[in-house]
């Protein structure tokens, strides 16, 4: 599992490109609550997360399959995975963030038109302020 990549997979750098060529700016892997979790593209002046998700680490309904060997273990960690993802939404959800998951089979289009209908959702008067001179 070391040699697994946590960063930059492909499904997220195709998201990202994605995101980019739509004039959206963003961070990438920032650390938003106090724990030990990275976010994969974070909007910090919309406050919008999105975590873009693995089909086989993080137990996708479509297409997780269950391990043929040492499989307790296996079931016991997707269901870790699954129970981490979960309080992590909520303490996001909690704290006024608003997040988009992305599951790796998800078209990249579709993906990024969800996101961008989000953060431009979520976005604040076009502009910075204007003061008169009184």
């Amino acid at each position: 599992m070391r040699s697994q990549r946590t960063r930059d997979t492909a499904p997220e750098v195709a998201l990202r490109s994605e995101l980019h060529r739509r004039g959206l700016r963003f961070r990438v892997h920032r650390k938003i609550l106090d724990n030990r979790r990275t976010h994969d593209i974070v909007f910090p002046r919309q406050r919008v997360v999105v975590d873009v998700r693995g089909c086989y680490w993080h137990g996708c309904e479509e297409h997780s399959r269950p391990a043929v060997t040492h499989t307790e273990w296996w079931r016991e960690k997707m269901a870790g995975n699954r129970r981490r993802d979960s309080r992590t939404v909520r303490e996001l959800r909690r704290d006024g963030w608003a997040v988009v998951v992305v599951w790796e089979h998800e078209p990249v289009d579709r993906a990024a038109r969800r996101v961008e209908r989000v953060v431009r959702g979520r976005r604040g008067p076009a502009g910075p302020a204007v003061f008169g001179r009184g």
